[in-house]
């Protein structure tokens, strides 16, 4: 497993905690995450601090699923590729929508891997026209 992937991971677990029992995810971060968690820490400030913008594009993009009926893991999971694809120049697009789709397979249900695809694929065909 990449380094990269690891931080993914670490970060998605840290962010559906949070998620889950609406507590802070920055504080949780700040608790838990080492200074060799960099990556984790980046993406953890990062979807925290685009948080409400994430969910808004992922609402318009998700067609008839809004992120509060989304399996926590899936929101999860797409908040993080959202903000690698959107706010994160050093990854690549395809590589940060790989990724999402792999952690969806390992992590969540059978449909997530395709649900995921199909809306961090609107996501980034929209990217060019969209203001952040």
């Amino acid at each position: 497993m990449t380094a990269r992937r690891k931080a993914r991971k670490r970060a998605l677990d840290l962010l559906y905690e949070a998620d889950i029992r609406q507590s802070s995810a920055g504080d949780l971060a700040d608790e838990r995450l080492t200074v060799e968690d960099d990556y984790a820490a980046t993406l953890v400030e990062g979807v925290v601090e685009h948080q409400q913008r994430i969910d808004e594009i992922l609402n318009t993009h998700s067609q008839a699923w809004p992120v509060d009926r989304m399996p926590a893991v899936d929101r999860t999971i797409l908040r993080i590729a959202t903000f690698e694809v959107l706010w994160n120049d050093d990854v690549p697009d395809s590589v940060a929508i790989d990724e999402a789709v792999t952690m969806a397979a390992e992590f969540s249900t059978d449909d997530s891997p395709t649900f995921i695809n199909g809306v961090l694929s609107s996501v980034l065909q929209a990217k060019p026209r969209m203001i952040l």
